[in-house]
């Protein structure tokens, strides 16, 4: 097996045309903001806020995969589960399937989050070990009431082969499997409802190298199957580059470029998504092109740097850039970068 997983993948295909292009978004993101606030003191008096996320616009087209790739405390997490709601913005609007999140009741919401599903980044910590794994998949069949008795039973057996488990994993408990296994159990469990678009928060860095290619190939297999619309989460670029059909790129909690995938990769137009790739391994390192070194320290979201965030690392950084934020704005036809410069590509 190659040590890097990359090497086990497909080959992307150079299809020009992405999965939903020119259809309306299944989710539509405007002004995401998320600050967290910080307290200190016996009084508990809040003396600041992390800026997580921060004006975060992005469409989820019916039926693609969009790549959101980013360095750790970059905010992918963040956003992933403001789209779920599994936490509260602190701004912004978040509409799926046309419907705005932050107006619809409770009632309505739970009934919507049928719809929405997660896969967590760690098979370890994300089953209840209590359970066994029939009763963790079947759960929310329950739940939505979808089905019960034979007929939930039935279902769940379908569902483990869906992902590649046998019938009988149904009746034994998540310490009895590996951690390939478990995120496969954990995945039949976000298909359960028969949802319409799921967040697959880094689902394979937990793994072992020798099997992250097979948990993405079944990924690609299921969302092609089920016409699934997913956003994929992850800092391993090799990954996004086989799954993804557009790339959303973040830094401290700012989104720097969308592209398409093929964009991204051979033609980036963001003096951060180059460091990025100039930084990722490859197979032939003859082949890379120039690396990007960047100076210091990505700096604290509790306070991050005044204009473009970006600029303190910067090889380009202009004056104007601690003056000005960024707008997101078109480059190329479906590319569009944050950043003021217009002479970088």
């Amino acid at each position: 097996m190659p040590q890097d997983a990359s090497a086990a993948l497909v080959s992307p295909g150079a299809a020009t045309v992405a999965p939903g292009e020119g259809a309306a978004p299944l989710v539509e993101v405007r002004g995401l903001t998320k600050h967290f606030p910080v307290h200190r003191g016996l009084l508990g008096r809040q003396v600041g806020a992390v800026r997580a996320v921060e004006q975060v616009s992005f469409d989820v087209r019916r039926g693609e995969v969009l790549g959101l790739v980013g360095e750790s405390g970059s905010g992918k997490t963040t956003v992933g589960r403001l789209l779920l709601r599994l936490l509260e913005p602190s701004g912004g609007t978040i509409r799926f399937d046309g419907l705005a999140l932050d107006e619809l009741p409770d009632g309505a919401l739970r009934a919507l989050r049928r719809r929405m599903q997660i896969i967590f980044q760690d098979p370890y910590a994300s089953l209840n070990p209590r359970m066994s794994v029939g009763a963790t998949v079947g759960e929310a069949l329950e739940i939505h009431g979808l089905a019960a008795g034979a007929a939930r039973a039935e279902r769940v057996i379908q569902l483990l082969w869906q992902v590649g488990l046998p019938a009988e994993a149904a009746n034994r408990y998540p310490h009895e499997f590996s951690g390939g296994q478990r995120q496969r159990i954990g995945i039949a469990r976000a298909l359960a409802a028969g949802p319409d678009f799921i967040v697959a928060d880094e689902p394979v860095a937990a793994l072992d190298v020798s099997i992250q290619a097979q948990v993405v190939n079944l990924l690609q297999d299921l969302q092609e199957q089920l016409s699934l619309t997913m956003l994929f989460i992850s800092h391993d670029l090799a990954v996004v580059e086989h799954i993804a059909d557009r790339v959303v790129v973040m830094y401290l909690g700012r989104v720097m470029e969308v592209a398409t995938r093929r964009q991204i990769f051979r033609d980036p137009r963001h003096p951060y998504t180059r460091a990025l790739l100039s930084a990722a391994p490859v197979v032939d390192p003859a082949a890379r092109g120039e690396r990007i070194l960047l100076r210091g320290e990505v700096p604290s979201p509790l306070n991050p740097p005044s204009g473009c965030v970006f600029r303190t690392r910067c090889p380009f950084a202009l004056p104007d850039c601690a003056a000005v934020v960024p707008d997101l704005r078109p480059v190329a036809p479906d590319h569009s970068k944050a950043c003021i410069r217009d002479d970088l590509g």
